[in-house]
C-alpha cells in the first residue's frame, strides 16, 4: 500500500511539475500555435538545456512554421536550430521504432550538438554500453552535414562501434540526410530545380540480352576490389590496429567481385532472372515496388551473417540522392544462378524487393554501399566503405516534357516540408506492413530456439526422474558435469543468454509504465529463459535456473571442481556467519528495486555488481576494473564454493522471493538428517541445508547431490545401516543355502549304505543286499 501511494505521489508531483514546464515553456514561446508542426520535439527539449543542443546559447524561440523545428538564441542572435531527426526521416533500427536523436544544427549546417532520446534497441540495451553509442553520436559534432551529404568517402565519418553496426549506422545516416533536409526547409541550400526532362521505365521494352551485353551497356554494374585496394583503404583510415591485420594474399588477388542490377526494369529482370522467375517477381510486385539483383564472388560476402541475427544486411545498403534502404531479409530471396548466357556461377545471388512505399525513382542514378569489416579485437571493428553505382542505360528510359508549375510558392519550403511529412508517412508505413522484427529474429534462430527447447525439456526429465538418476552416483557426475558446460559453453559465450537482475527490474518498470510483450520477445533465448523460470519456480523454486542454467553459475561450479582436483583448500564458512552473510544478496536486489522505481538507468548501472555482462556476454573483453571484479569473484569462488551466489547474487535474491510458492517438496530427506548426521550439509555446494538437516529453499540451487547422497549405501549413513544388514541378511542366507548344499552329499551317502535282509524260500537261510538292488 506504502509503495501504491509513494507511486501515486511520484505521478502527482511530476505531473504538477510537467504542468508548470508546459506553462513556462508557453510564456517563452516555444509552445506557440505551431506546436503541432514540431512533432515529439518539444517533449524532449524540455528535457535539455539550450547549451545541450548549441553551445553558448540560453534560449529557445518559437518553433518554425514550415517546419519541425526550433531555433536556439542567445539574448537576439539566432545561433541554431533544434530537430528530431525522427520529424524528417525514417530512424527504425533493429528495434523496428524509431531512433529519436535531437540535433543542434547552425545556420550553415555545421552539428553543434545531438542527443540521444530514447530507443528500444535491443542490442544496446543487452549489452553495449551507453557511453559507446553517446560517443558515436559526438563524433558528429563540429562535422558539416551538407559537406557530408555530398561526399563519397572511404570510410564513415565517425568510426562505428562494433556490436551495434546496424543501430549506430541507422543514427549516423539520420543525421546527415535530416540535417540536409532541415537546411533545406530553413532555405539555407538552394532547392533543386525540377528537371528539364522527366524520365520513366520504358516497360514495353523487354528483349532478352546475354550477359556480356548486359555488362557492356550498363544494365549490370560491376565493383571489383582486390586486396591491395582494400588494405589501402584501411592504411587510409590511420588506424594501426587494423593497419597491423592486412588481409593476407597477393595484392593483385580478387577481395570481392560485386554486380548488381535494377531487374524490374523488364529487359534486365528477363534476362537474369529468367521469364518465370520474371513473371513471377512481377505479380509480387505491388504498383510502384522495385527489385534489385545482387550478385558477388570472392572472398568476401556481401550477405555476412548479421542478417541471420537480426534481420538486416548490415554490409550493403542502397542510396539515392539523401535518401538510403537497408535490406532485410524480408525483403530477400535467394537466388541460385543467373539466367543470362554466359553468366559467371556465382557463390551469393540475393534478390531485394524494395519495400511498398519507399522513396526510390528507377529512372535516377543511385548506389550500392559495401562495407567492408576488419576485426582488431574480440569485439572492435574498423570499417570501409566502397560505392558502386548504377545508372539506368537510356535506351531503357522514356524522356517526357514536363508540365509547367501551377503555383508561385516558395519551392524551398513547401516541397521541402512536404518531403518531410512524406518521409514520416513512409517510417509508418514500412513499420506497419513489416513483420514486427521480434518474429523476424525468432524465425531466423530456429535451430537455437530447437536446442535449448531441448536442454529445458532435458531438465525437467532429470528433475522427473531424479531418484533413478542420483542411484547411479557415476551417471550423475557425469550428466551434471556435462549440462554445467553446456550451459556456460552454448547458452552463456555462444548464444549470451544469460538472465540478468536488469531483466526483473526493467519488466516491473514495465508493469508500471507502457508495457509491450514484444520488447521482451526480441531475445527468443532470454524469453524461453524466463518463462521456463517462470514455471520452475511453481515447482522447484530458483533452484532450476540457478542450478542448471545459469551460466556465470555454471562457471563458478566448473572452476570449484577444477580446483578441488587440483588440490586447492577450501574454505569452511561457519554456519553461524554464513546465516549472516547470505541476507546480502537480498539487501542488494531491494536496494536495486529501490533504485529501478525513481530512475531505471540508475538501477541498470548499479547493477553491474553482477559480472554476467563481463564474464558472459563481453567474454572479458572491457574495462579492466570490470574484469578485475569478475576475475576476483571467481577467485573467491575457488574456494568458497559459488562465492557469489551465496551471498552476492541480486538475480538469486529476485528469484527466491516468488520461489517460495512452489507446490512441490521434491527433496527427500530421513528423520536421521541432522541429528546426528551432518554429511549432506557438509557437502551442500551452497550450504542450504541447516544443522538441524532441515532445507532452506531460499538458498537451495536443485543440483541434487543431496539426493545423491540420499540414496549412496557407502556414504548416508542410513543408508550403510541398510546395506549392513541387507549384506548381514545376505550373508546368513549364503551360509545357511551352503550348509543345506553340503548336507545333500551326507544323506546320499547313508542311502547308499541301507541293506535289505531276504529268506531264501528253499533252505530258510537270511541274506544281505543293498536297498533298490
Amino acid at each position: 500500500m506504502a509503495v501504491v501511494r509513494f507511486t501515486r505521489l511520484q505521478r502527482w508531483v511530476g505531473s504538477a511539475l510537467g504542468s508548470a514546464l508546459v506553462a513556462v515553456l508557453l510564456l517563452t514561446g516555444i509552445a506557440a500555435a505551431h506546436a503541432a508542426d514540431s512533432g515529439r520535439l518539444l517533449p524532449y527539449l524540455a528535457k535539455l538545456q539550450p547549451t545541450d543542443l548549441v553551445p553558448g546559447a540560453d534560449r529557445f524561440g518559437a518553433p518554425a512554421a514550415n517546419s519541425p523545428t526550433v531555433p536556439v538564441y542567445k539574448g537576439e542572435a539566432l545561433m541554431g536550430h533544434a530537430y528530431l531527426t525522427s520529424d524528417f526521416v525514417n530512424t527504425t533500427g533493429y528495434s523496428g521504432r524509431p531512433i529519436d536523436v535531437v540535433v543542434g544544427l547552425t545556420p550553415d549546417g555545421t552539428v553543434t550538438g545531438a542527443r540521444l532520446m530514447d530507443h528500444h534497441e535491443p542490442i544496446v540495451l543487452i549489452g553495449i554500453p551507453p557511453a559507446r553509442i553517446n560517443g558515436f553520436i559526438a563524433g558528429y559534432v563540429g562535422k558539416n552535414v551538407l559537406a557530408l551529404a555530398t561526399q563519397s568517402a572511404a570510410s564513415p565519418p565517425v568510426d562505428i562501434v562494433s556490436g551495434a553496426t546496424v543501430t549506430v549506422m541507422v543514427i549516423g545516416d539520420s543525421i546527415i540526410r535530416s540535417g540536409k533536409k532541415v537546411m533545406t526547409a530553413l532555405g539555407k541550400v538552394t532547392a533543386e530545380v525540377a528537371p528539364t526532362v522527366t524520365k520513366t521505365i520504358d516497360l514495353s521494352k523487354d528483349a532478352v540480352e546475354d550477359w556480356a551485353t548486359l555488362i557492356g551497356d550498363g544494365s549490370v554494374r560491376r565493383l571489383t576490389l582486390t586486396v591491395g585496394e582494400v588494405n589501402a583503404a584501411f592504411e587510409r583510415t590511420g588506424k594501426a590496429e587494423a593497419i597491423a591485420r592486412a588481409e593476407p594474399g597477393d595484392s593483385d588477388d580478387t577481395f570481392i567481385d560485386l554486380y548488381a542490377a535494377l531487374v524490374t526494369i523488364p529487359t534486365i529482370g528477363r534476362s537474369l532472372l529468367g521469364d518465370a522467375e520474371y513473371e513471377a517477381l512481377t505479380k509480387r510486385l505491388k504498383p510502384g515496388q522495385q527489385a534489385v539483383w545482387v550478385a558477388g564472388q570472392g572472398r568476401y560476402s556481401f550477405k555476412g551473417s548479421g542478417y541471420v541475427r537480426g534481420g538486416i544486411f548490415d554490409r550493403v545498403e542502397m542510396v539515392q540522392h539523401e535518401g538510403s534502404i537497408r535490406f532485410r531479409d524480408k525483403m530477400h530471396k535467394r537466388m541460385g544462378s543467373a539466367a543470362a548466357a554466359g553468366a559467371p556461377d556465382f557463390p551469393e545471388i540475393g534478390l531485394f524487393v524494395l519495400p511498398e512505399g519507399t522513396e526510390f525513382n528507377p529512372a535516377e542514378p543511385w548506389r550500392l554501399q559495401l562495407l567492408v569489416q576488419r576485426a582488431i579485437a574480440a569485439l572492435d571493428k574498423v570499417f570501409v566503405t566502397f560505392d558502386l553505382g548504377y545508372q539506368p542505360p537510356d535506351k531503357y528510359l522514356k524522356i517526357e516534357k514536363p508540365t509547367a508549375p501551377t503555383a508561385a510558392q516558395p519551392v524551398a519550403q513547401s516541397a521541402t516540408h512536404s518531403a518531410a511529412i512524406q518521409a514520416a508517412g513512409v517510417a509508418e508505413a514500412e513499420e506497419a506492413a513489416e513483420t514486427p522484427l521480434w518474429q523476424r529474429i525468432w524465425q531466423n534462430r530456429q535451430l537455437d530456439i530447437a536446442i535449448l527447447s531441448a536442454a529445458i525439456l532435458l531438465l525437467t526429465a532429470i528433475f522427473f526422474f531424479q531418484d533413478q538418476l542420483t542411484k547411479r552416483p557415476a551417471l550423475y557426475e557425469r550428466v551434471r558435469t556435462a549440462y554445467l558446460v553446456f550451459t556456460l559453453v552454448w547458452l552463456g559465450w555462444y548464444a549470451t543468454a544469460q538472465l540478468s537482475v536488469v531483466n526483473v527490474l526493467t519488466f516491473a518498470n514495465a508493469l508500471r509504465t507502457d508495457f509491450r510483450w514484444d520488447y521482451f520477445m526480441m531475445d527468443p533465448l532470454v524469453f524461453i529463459l524466463w518463462f521456463s523460470v517462470a514455471a520452475s519456480l511453481l515447482f522447484w523454486g530458483r533452484g532450476a535456473f540457478c542450478g542448471w542454467l545459469c551460466p556465470f553459475g555454471a562457471l563458478q561450479e566448473l572452476a570449484s571442481k577444477a580446483a578441488k582436483r587440483i588440490g586447492i583448500r577450501q574454505i569452511a564458512v561457519p554456519f553461524a556467519l554464513h546465516q549472516r552473510l547470505w541476507p546480502i544478496k537480498y539487501i542488494v536486489f531491494l536496494l536495486l528495486f529501490g533504485f529501478s522505481l525513481q530512475s531505471l538507468a540508475t538501477a541498470e548501472k548499479a547493477a553491474e555488481i553482477e559480472p554476467f555482462k563481463t564474464a558472459i556476454i563481453l567474454h572479458f573483453i572491457r574495462d579492466w576494473w570490470f574484469v578485475a571484479f569478475a576475475v576476483a569473484l571467481l577467485a573467491a569462488g575457488l574456494v568458497i564454493e559459488r562465492f557469489f551466489c551465496r551471498y552476492l547474487c541480486p538475480l538469486g535474491a529476485a528469484l527466491a522471493i516468488p520461489g517460495r510458492l512452489r507446490m512441490f517438496d521434491w527433496l527427500r530427506r530421513y528423520k536421521e538428517c541432522g541429528n546426528p548426521c551432518q554429511r549432506c550439509g557438509n557437502e551442500c555446494p551452497v550450504q542450504a541445508i541447516h544443522p538441524d538437516g532441515t532445507i532452506n529453499p531460499n538458498e537451495c540451487i536443485q543440483c541434487l547431490h543431496c539426493q545423491m547422497l540420499y540414496h549412496h549405501d557407502h556414504k548416508c549413513p542410513v543408508m550403510i545401516q541398510k546395506r549392513q544388514k541387507r549384506e548381514k541378511w545376505q550373508a546368513a542366507e549364503a551360509k545357511a543355502a551352503a550348509e543345506k548344499e553340503s548336507a545333500k552329499p551326507a544323506a546320499a551317502g547313508n542311502a547308499a549304505r541301507t541293506t535289505v535282509a531276504t529268506a531264501d524260500p528253499a533252505t530258510g537261510r537270511l541274506t544281505l543286499r543293498p536297498h533298490g538292488s
